[in-house]
């Protein structure tokens, strides 16, 4: 099937929450039952646009239940602050986490919505006195505020980059012991072209913060991958017409099937050496 036939809200009936948790993420809801493998993440876990996400293809292949707990736009925040899916994180065997970007933290600048944590709330004094000429009303998303502040004064967005990249450490080490260290960090990396001016992603993360947190969980996960477009891997997404943009910058089919294989060899792996 060709794009073009198939409805925008398509995945609506993807989306579930569970317990108490105001996080809505990848469905259908599964049964919590025997062994499983939790998968906490963002855009990509939850496979925007695509019919089988990686930890359905990764599923099929380890033989173990892997519960997409991904959410569009979330990042460390939303999962730092949701017991009801930490619960059920840590009620499972392990969980691959995603590698996010650190532009969706609130942080000692500015603070983001609290589960879509793509969304710019307010700024702190901190972030008015470092760039008075900016009026902050006029941001929305934390990458457009972002790069704004970059291309104001490099110098000042360099402070704000270090106080975000040293809270991503912080909130990913509390994260990754809320999970008791039971923890894959899958760490996807693609450069979106010359639509992304802050760099590649995950957005501002280094190779030294990662390895960084090396020590503390059961192993990571490396992979380069391609967004749709990159890829030309947009035919059998699921979106409808106005959604071509969006769809060419996300992780298509193909991709998501080679981030399965390497998922589940590794989980393989894991599960033969325990």
């Amino acid at each position: 099937m060709s794009y073009e036939l198939k409805s925008a809200d398509a995945l609506v009936s993807e989306l579930c929450s569970y317990g108490e948790s105001r996080l809505r993420v990848r469905g259908p809801a599964r049964e919590l039952r025997g062994p499983y493998i939790s998968f906490l993440g963002g855009t990509e876990v939850f496979g925007r646009f695509v019919e089988r996400p990686f930890p359905q293809g990764a599923e099929n292949q380890v033989g173990v239940a892997c519960i997409n707990l991904g959410s569009i736009n979330a990042g460390v925040d939303a999962f730092l602050h949701d017991s009801s899916l930490l619960d059920i994180a840590t009620a499972g065997d392990l969980t691959i986490l995603q590698v996010m970007g650190a532009q969706n933290l609130t942080n000692s600048f500015y603070k983001v919505h609290p589960r879509r944590n793509d969304r710019f709330l307010r700024a702190y004094e901190s972030l008015t006195h470092l760039y008075p000429e900016v009026d902050f009303t006029d941001y929305h998303f934390n990458k457009h505020l972002l790069t704004s502040l970059r291309k104001i004064s490099e110098d000042r967005f360099a402070r704000v980059c270090s106080d975000l990249q040293e809270t991503w450490l912080t909130r990913m080490g509390r994260l990754i012991t809320a999970l008791e260290g039971r923890v894959v960090l899958l760490w996807l990396r693609y450069d979106m072209g010359a639509t992304e001016t802050l760099g590649p992603s995950p957005t501002l993360i280094k190779p030294e913060m990662v390895e960084a947190l090396r020590g503390r969980v059961l192993d990571v996960i490396e992979l380069d991958v391609s967004t749709a477009g990159q890829a030309q891997d947009v035919p059998g997404m699921v979106f409808g017409p106005m959604d071509l943009p969006t769809a060419r910058l996300m992780v298509g089919p193909k991709e998501h099937d080679r981030i399965a294989d390497a998922v589940a060899a590794r989980l393989l792996r894991l599960m033969a050496a325990a």
